[in-house]
């Protein structure tokens, strides 16, 4: 089993945050959430630690950035296929967040998709096939 990844978000509001993420998917980790903070787990893989701006703060001697003005990170979400991507972007849609906030990306061997969630964090979702990935970087090389 792979080494889990823990993202931790600064969120204005813990429960309308946690709401969201329950919303595209995710399970809330009890043993890791309270007033201040919820471990919303995507896979297990990955837990995103929804963290309230203050609590977050203790964590950090630098200021916050404020992800609906400025960009801070792009979280990028693998998908087993172009459907599920439709399928979360449309749930994020549903739960308050925005959608393609960029044009959709198809270059055959791999499709993406954006979304928000309610704080600004962006998040890519998208579906690769490996192989034709593999493919298409090798017929660019140079021969």
């Amino acid at each position: 089993m792979p080494n889990p990844v823990f993202v931790n978000l600064p969120v204005a509001d813990v429960a309308r945050a946690t709401a969201f993420y329950e919303a595209i998917g995710c399970t809330m980790d009890r043993r890791f959430s309270g007033p201040t903070a919820s471990a919303m787990v995507f896979s297990e893989s990955l837990t995103f630690m929804l963290l309230h701006r203050d609590f977050f703060q203790t964590f950090t001697p630098r200021a916050i950035a404020d992800a609906t003005a400025v960009t801070e990170v792009l979280i990028a979400l693998p998908l087993d296929d172009r459907a599920a991507v439709d399928t979360l972007v449309a749930k994020a849609v549903d739960a308050g967040g925005s959608g393609d906030i960029r044009p959709v990306q198809d270059m055959g061997f791999m499709y993406g998709r954006s979304f928000t969630d309610p704080d600004g964090h962006i998040f890519e979702p998208f579906h690769m096939d490996q192989a034709a990935a593999e493919a298409a970087m090798a017929a660019a090389q140079p021969a």
